[in-house]
């Protein structure tokens, strides 16, 4: 150890210049000539960062209906657990698992997530995993199986009115963007990237209702629910939007703002939207899609709907599913932001190949 080193070593291995000695010079020195030469560049460095953390943090999380909904949906979620839901779904899931030769409880995740919300599903499922031994590779799947679903039943509904003043017929295509994925998406990444499996008895599972009082749950659930929003949710959102706040101060936001737009149009996603489910809420986006013009490219409108219904914004793929799921299952948070990747690809795959191929088979 450090301490046990001669006093001779510890001084000759201090006055070596360390990677991070050198990077902090750097800053103190551009720091001191920016005070000299453009002593407002700090102050409106953090002013548009913090322009660009305010409206996210405090007008929709903090003063809107999704931070309240976040609570709701984490006491929505526990209430359905102390009912039987769990245990009910596994006994649907586990004759169609036990032919991939899959744990059944990787499609719990999804059915909370599109009945609650995407923290309280990670918050929920986890411990259920846990407790069904899944294995890391199944935990995986489970978490990109997540990310197909949309995040609240909000945005599910929302979308069908989307698509029902477009003239889309409704129930192909949640059944094939929705439904379908719960089978489809874990029996493709156990055979692909994800092998490590395996088949699982009704008998083998533990009973997944907890015996909590009613009212326990309710306030215990009440309690989880904000501190998952203050001190999980918040902090993410605010570190993703911090680093755009950067972006738009040099100037190159813009840039790949519409880029991204340009990309979306190509994948057949309508790009305002698009962007709006990327980067702020997708039930915003399916809201947004009615008020289109219905001159619109129907692929667009689909592919919309299809990217919304997933485990989008970024915020939640590369900061909030991280947290959260490190602390509920033993993965890591690059493990967990790995798989969430994975299932942010697979799902704008999806929605390109549903837009561009299937649409003209949904339009009425």
């Amino acid at each position: 150890m450090e301490k046990n080193k001669p006093k001779s070593t510890l001084l000759h291995n201090r006055k070596k210049w360390h990677m991070y000695e050198v990077l902090g010079l750097a800053i103190v020195i551009i720091s001191l000539l920016m005070l000299f030469f453009a002593p407002n560049a700090l102050s409106d460095l953090f002013e548009t960062i913090i322009q660009e953390v305010k409206p996210i943090v405090i007008d929709t999380f903090l003063l809107s209906d999704i931070g309240i909904a976040i609570i709701v949906s984490v006491i929505t979620g526990r209430l359905l657990e102390r009912f039987g839901f769990t245990d009910g779904l596994i006994r649907i899931f586990v004759p169609v698992m036990k032919v991939f030769k899959i744990n059944p409880a990787v499609i719990i995740p999804s059915s909370y997530n599109l009945l609650g919300d995407i923290n309280a599903a990670g918050k929920i499922t986890g411990p259920i995993l846990m407790k069904a031994k899944a294995t890391t590779a199944e935990q995986k799947i489970a978490l990109a199986t997540m990310i197909q679903s949309p995040q609240s039943f909000a945005t599910f509904v929302l979308g069908i009115i989307a698509l029902t003043t477009f003239g889309i017929s409704v129930f192909p295509l949640v059944l094939l963007s929705i439904f379908a994925p719960l089978i489809i998406i874990p029996w493709l990444l156990s055979k692909t990237v994800y092998r490590n499996t395996k088949k699982v008895e009704l008998e083998e599972l533990p009973r997944f209702t907890p015996k909590h009082t009613i009212m326990h749950t309710i306030f215990s659930s009440a309690k989880e629910g904000t501190e998952l929003l203050l001190l999980t949710i918040i902090p993410a959102v605010a570190v993703v939007f911090f680093f755009i706040g950067i972006l738009n101060y040099v100037g190159i936001w813009t840039t790949i703002e519409a880029g991204l737009g340009t990309v979306l149009t190509a994948l057949s996603i309508e790009p305002s939207t698009g962007i709006v489910s990327f980067l702020a809420a997708p039930t915003l986006a399916v809201a947004q899609l009615a008020d289109l013009a219905t001159t619109i490219d129907p692929r667009l409108i689909v592919g919309s709907f299809v990217l919304a219904n997933s485990g989008l914004p970024l915020s939640v793929i590369f900061g909030q599913i991280p947290v959260t799921w490190a602390e509920t299952t033993n993965l890591s948070e690059r493990e967990v932001l790995g798989a969430a990747v994975i299932g942010m690809i697979i799902r704008v795959v999806t929605a390109c190949l549903i837009g561009y191929f299937l649409t003209p088979l949904l339009v009425v």
